[in-house]
């Protein structure tokens, strides 16, 4: 990491989501939250990626909560040898979007000298730890705690936000000047986010002051705030005084490496017009109001984009660069190519001579609650290179990539032949309804079986949503029970990845149609596992809730037995003991009562379509099931096959409810007179096939999906239902 050391090779750095910051009266620590502090494997499973080097906390807050305490080393030893164990090196972090424990905050005058006694322990503990990050996003930080008020001490002016910044980036000072007492050689890596500032003519000075202050951190470290500089003349307005500013004159502590966190919304954009925005977007200064919005969502935007911004950070400086943080918050395939976006401007411009050592990989075990900043308990997951929701880390397909990127330097999939969602139109406009564009398939596409049903047409619309190439079969196309057929299909498309949602749907004739039913459920997605394992190809077929006898009364998880009691369960137990022997990488998921937005054959909409009628639904009152939503179901088996997940998976929305329930539900949500829906005892519809009376599905494998609540109320936003409410209601409902 030294500048000794720079190569024409590009290194992959690790980090772990680790903020520990304060709202209010009480902290929110991620590592807490991703129970890294009970396990003893992470370290092993971040060197199996590859990674040599690895930001890692020794956090304030966290070692030493009360002032007069001696910290606790005894977690931060084992994890510190395990590190050198694996021949991982560390960049330690002290503080991290943290205002330090409670005996200090950002505001304190004595923060600084604070923070630097701290350091001194660390080092003095530990002093042949050589890099520092004593402070990550001091810039940031001030912002959210000193400018917008999400975090701890809530302030929302500048005088407060450039007091928290000065406070933060004299502490760095101190914090090394004290660790280069014991350890000489140390260096300092320092974070601060990558972004710029657009806006229309009337706010470009607005967006040049902007992109003038977010240089702050590394011109003060640097020693470039003196008083011919714009931003000297902010401080010097704000009532800062001369000796205030003098010490980073007198102080100048340049970073060894310039550590650039980049994210999508790191570029933002300023718009006058605010009503076209969002109200938490709106803000301002002493002349005008305007919104502050993330420019990739704004169409007549032209962004600089990484490359560009790299490129201005090392005219500017000439300071070795890294990446410090790459992380994105989506769907599988958008992270991969987030990655490796990142990872080939960093390639190209290291080509280029610019002194770029490495890009970090972020949130390896993912992150907690940044969907609303860090400022609620509330804290939503979202995954990393592994993925902790089953309770133990998963791999997930960003593992295998930042792996044959740390070894090899390269990385190829088909998925990668895309744009990410923030170079297409989509980005725009979300709803997947209204941002459906054709994607045509490439030499690899997913093969999806299914055209005429649910499920095929969904995946369909969400792989085109998402930039999936795929092909869509029908029978005319292949008969999946005719090997022959299966294999020249294969042959033809070059497929990745087949999904089978055909087969045979209607349970009560089944009943009456066995062979029929075997021949779709049963024997095409055997041979169609058989076919693609002969030609490595992943495969994925669905299954049903319905392979369960109902004699439970919890929620059936995936290492439960099957012992259906109709025929179309039976076809479907079946066929999944097939495909698991025949497959060992297939991957099938069960799931229960799906319903979707983009077509009628549901028992949502015959709910609607009946009700709005004015005419009575009967529905069972003794069944319990768990509905799924269709998107969430698509969207979650898409991750999964991209994530290489074999075996036996539940998806499905989170909540257990009857078929009464659910009718009464969905007549609420439409203004629909919920007295037309009748609760009926399931003996009363006198079904063919006998119906299980509870089949709710719940995972084992960690795999957690939106409550029902949650999806039924995207349902109505996506199928515009609640737009025509007054259509379906009458007289009688009001």
């Amino acid at each position: 990491m030294d500048r000794k050391s720079l190569s024409s090779t590009l290194n992959m750095w690790g980090g772990m989501e680790c903020t520990i910051n304060r709202v209010e009266h009480f902290y929110l620590d991620q590592l807490e939250y991703a129970n890294h502090y009970n396990r003893t494997d992470d370290i092993e499973l971040i060197a199996s990626l590859g990674i040599k080097t690895i930001r890692y906390p020794i956090l304030w807050e966290k070692h030493q909560p009360e002032k007069h305490q001696e910290p606790n080393w005894a977690w931060t030893d084992i994890q510190l040898e395990s590190l050198k164990t694996h021949a991982v090196t560390p960049i330690i972090g002290l503080l991290h979007h943290g205002s330090g424990p409670t005996y200090t905050d950002l505001l304190d005058p004595q923060f600084p000298e604070l923070l630097a006694a701290y350091a001194t322990k660390v080092a003095e503990r530990y002093p042949d730890l050589k890099y520092y990050t004593p402070v990550n996003e001091p810039l940031t930080t001030a912002r959210f705690s000193g400018l917008y008020g999400f975090w701890y001490p809530h302030k929302k002016n500048d005088i407060s936000f450039v007091r928290m910044l000065l406070n933060q980036v004299k502490a760095i000072i101190l914090c090394m000047e004290a660790i280069r007492k014991i350890n000489p050689d140390a260096q300092l890596v320092q974070t601060e986010d990558l972004g710029k500032t657009y806006s229309k003519p009337r706010l470009q000075y607005q967006a040049s002051f902007e992109n003038e202050r977010r240089w702050l951190t590394y011109d003060l470290l640097c020693g470039r705030v003196n008083e011919h500089s714009l931003m000297w003349k902010y401080f010097k307005r704000l009532g800062l005084k001369n000796q205030d500013l003098d010490f980073f004159l007198n102080h100048r502590c340049p970073p060894a490496i310039m550590g650039f966190n980049h994210y999508i919304t790191s570029e933002r954009y300023l718009d006058e017009n605010i009503k076209k925005h969002p109200t938490y977007s709106h803000g301002g200064n002493e002349i005008q109001e305007y919104a502050d919005v993330e420019a990739v969502r704004v169409a007549s935007c032209e962004r600089e984009g990484l490359k560009g911004l790299l490129e201005e950070a090392w005219k500017r400086y000439k300071i070795p660069m890294a990446i410090t943080e790459v992380q994105l918050n989506c769907t599988r395939e958008e992270q991969l190519r987030w990655l490796k976006e990142i990872w080939d401007v960093c390639v190209q411009l290291k080509k280029e001579g610019l002194d770029i050592r490495a890009v970090t990989a972020w949130s390896l075990f993912g992150a907690y609650g940044w969907n609303n900043l860090l400022t609620s308990r509330k804290m939503e997951y979202e995954p990393g290179a592994f993925d902790l929701r089953s309770g133990s880390p998963k791999p997930t397909a960003l593992s295998n990539m930042i792996k044959e990127l740390a070894t090899k330097g390269c990385y190829e999939h088909p998925l990668l032949l895309q744009k990410g969602w923030w170079h297409r139109e989509i980005r725009h406009n979300q709803l997947i309804s209204k941002a459906i564009c054709p994607i045509e398939y490439s030499a690899s596409p997913i093969l999806i079986i299914g055209k005429r049903g649910t499920l095929g047409a969904a995946f369909a619309k969400i792989c085109a949503f998402r930039a999936i190439p795929f092909y869509l079969a029908g029978r005319e196309d292949v008969d999946i029970t005719d090997a022959k057929e299966i294999d020249t299909i294969i042959q033809t498309l070059r497929p990745w990845a087949i999904i089978n949602t055909a087969g045979w749907v209607k349970v009560d004739e089944a009943e009456h149609n066995l062979e029929q039913c075997y021949l779709s459920n049963t024997i095409g997605p055997h041979l169609l596992a058989k076919a693609c394992k002969k030609e490595g190809v992943k495969f994925m077929t669905f299954s049903s809730d319905l392979i369960f006898d109902g004699c439970k009364r919890e929620a059936y998880k995936e290492h439960d037995p099957a012992n259906p009691i109709n025929i179309y369960g039976q076809s479907k137990a079946i066929a999944e003991a097939l495909v698991s022997k025949e497959n060992e990488r297939a991957l099938i998921i069960r799931t229960s009562a799906f319903f979707g937005p983009w077509d009628k054959f549901n028992f949502v909409h015959a709910v609607l379509d009946t009700l709005g009628s004015g005419k009575q639904f009967c529905a069972a009152d003794d069944i319990c099931i768990s509905p799924t939503y269709v998107p969430d179901l698509v969207n979650t088996a898409l991750d999964l096959l991209i994530d290489d997940v074999n075996g036996i998976c539940h998806v499905s929305n989170l909540g257990e409810i009857t078929w009464s329930q659910l009718a009464i539900k969905v007549a609420l949500q439409a203004n629909l007179n919920v007295d037309l829906v009748i609760p009926t005892p399931n003996k009363l519809f006198n079904y063919s096939a006998p119906r299980p009376n509870y089949t709710v599905l719940n995972s084992s494998n960690g795999i957690v999906l939106p409550t029902l609540d949650n999806a039924m109320k995207r349902y109505f936003i996506e199928t515009k239902t609640l737009h025509k409410k007054v259509e379906f209601s009458s007289a009688e409902n009001k």
